[in-house]
């Protein structure tokens, strides 16, 4: 089954329900464990310091993102470690997938259209076309 499960978080509704879903898998499974891992992007932090945005608030804002998720893996009781990256978040999460031995990876949609996803480009669809291991995408 699923032992080793990467949980790609980023402070999204889409994310909370993932989590849902990784920490179920990860208690079904005994001795399952869950990666949450973070991406900090530099260039999205960047642009928020450069709009005024203090750095001490950006810090908070994103804790405030991400506590609930976390509290998702903590009250369905899933062993999990929290590990944080920088950089571009695609790219990020799916160099992090493959240098570890993961079973799967669940990450949440960002719900974008056929098109939007065309222009814009989707974090989850980057990492599902890119990852070697097997990915859950959670609407």
């Amino acid at each position: 089954m699923y032992n080793r499960i990467l949980l790609a978080i980023d402070g999204s509704e889409n994310s909370r329900r993932a989590a849902e879903h990784a920490a179920w898998l990860a208690t079904v499974t005994p001795h399952a464990s869950i990666v949450a891992l973070y991406v900090l992007h530099y260039d999205r932090t960047r642009k928020d310091v450069i709009q005024d945005a203090a750095v001490e608030d950006l810090h908070n804002d994103r804790k405030k993102r991400i506590e609930p998720i976390l509290a998702v893996l903590d009250n369905q009781q899933a062993a999990y470690d929290f590990v944080i990256r920088h950089g571009d978040p695609g790219p990020t999460i799916v160099a992090y997938a493959n240098e570890e031995p993961f079973d799967l990876v669940v990450i949440g949609s960002r719900g974008l259209n056929s098109f939007q996803e065309m222009l814009l480009g989707s974090v989850s669809h980057k990492v599902a076309k890119r990852v070697a291991a097997p990915v859950l995408i959670i609407k």
